[in-house]
């Protein structure tokens, strides 16, 4: 039995390196994938074009528009005279926000509350909810400096000291690169699974092995085990690459190689199932697609599930993505252990071994 198997293994990973071209798409293109990802796939804005429109021309505004200036996520572009000016670089996309300072600003903050008037572009929506926040920051900070003097001489107020845990820098990097990687995961293993057996089929060779004395199940764990085998491995160069390009911090390896195990099993399962229904492995890519797609936009990996209607939500409950996401967050960021992490095991394990029965099932009577 087992060099049944330990054969089939040989033979799956000699034809799969045979080609040398494999080796790109198997052990580099993840790692490209996940430095594409981490620096284009951000909630970061940096360098965000600033124009400032000062009516009062005072040390107060003065010192408003500096902090804005010395600030790394502003870039102040231009400091104009007419509203009109404003519009027209709104209209021409020349700048994201505007800043309006009203006249009387310097006088009235020194006697009580002031405004003034922020102008966004909001065809953007997520970028201009974020630039605002932004902009609330700075001008609260310059707030706070321009009223320390007074309120040492009034009843205080309290101010929030906020202490960020887990991602001090709050870079979006350390919390999207870990979702890469569950997606380069997903996709590498569903997509390989698939293609290696149509491949066979293609080949006429998988007609050669049903005919032989192997059973079903010893074929089944022979193709199945490589791929175990790369998607671990794509595991630890992908880890890898997100500690040195974007230190995203290393915790708990051997409780997510288990987890990563869990998933591989429902990804290898899908795999097995995708090539019963393709013929070419043209038919297995875009079938496996069809997978992740869907996978993907439901797993919370981009967006939060908590933002999606309820009906949708409901449904992300049936993406095994959704848990191995969460897990994996779980693990590097936090360094979360099996006693908080139960759940997303649990619903890991069931989706493995179902999809795995299923699969096989559907596999081997496709053999007969």
């Amino acid at each position: 039995m087992f060099d049944t198997i330990s054969h089939i293994v040989r033979k799956e990973f000699l034809q799969t390196f045979r080609d040398k071209r494999m080796l790109l798409p198997i052990f580099v293109a993840p790692i490209i994938q996940l430095i594409l990802f981490g620096y284009a796939v951000t909630t970061d804005i940096k360098h965000i074009a600033l124009a400032v429109l000062d009516y009062d021309h005072t040390e107060e505004s003065r010192l408003l528009i500096s902090s804005f200036s010395q600030s790394e996520y502003f870039d102040l572009d231009a400091q104009l005279t007419r509203s009109a000016e404003m519009d027209d670089l709104l209209e021409r996309g020349k700048i994201k926000a505007a800043l309006v300072i009203p006249a009387k600003f310097g006088r009235n903050l020194k006697r009580r509350n002031t405004s003034l008037q922020v102008i966004l572009d909001g065809t953007d929506a997520n970028s201009a909810t974020i630039i605002q926040s932004y902009i609330s920051l700075v001008i609260g900070k310059y707030s706070e400096n321009v009223f320390a003097e007074i309120l040492a001489k009034k009843p205080g107020r309290i101010i929030p000291q906020p202490r960020v845990w887990y991602n001090p820098e709050l870079e979006s990097s350390v919390y999207m690169v870990p979702g890469v990687i569950c997606l380069i995961l997903l996709i590498t293993t569903l997509v390989l699974t698939s293609m290696a057996i149509t491949k066979e089929r293609e080949m006429g060779t998988l007609e050669q092995l049903i005919v032989s004395p192997i059973k079903p199940w010893e074929l089944i764990i022979g193709k199945t085990i490589p791929f175990v085998v790369i998607g671990l491995c794509d595991v630890v160069l992908v880890i890898s690459a997100g500690k040195i390009f974007f230190n995203v911090p290393i915790r708990g390896i051997p409780f997510l190689f288990g987890v990563t195990f869990l998933f591989i099993l429902t990804t290898l399962s899908f795999g097995l199932f995708i090539s019963t229904i393709s013929r070419t492995q043209q038919q297995a890519m875009m079938t496996a697609f069809f997978f992740i797609m869907p996978a993907m936009l439901l797993s919370g990996i981009f967006s939060p599930i908590e933002n999606m209607p309820p009906f949708i939500q409901y449904i992300t409950f049936l993406n095994p993505l959704r848990y191995f996401g969460q897990a994996v967050r779980g693990i590097l960021l936090k360094g979360n252990n099996i006693s908080i992490l139960w759940p997303q095991v649990l619903a890991l394990f069931a989706f493995g071994t179902v999809a795995s029965i299923l699969s096989s099932l559907r596999f081997k009577k496709h053999l007969e």
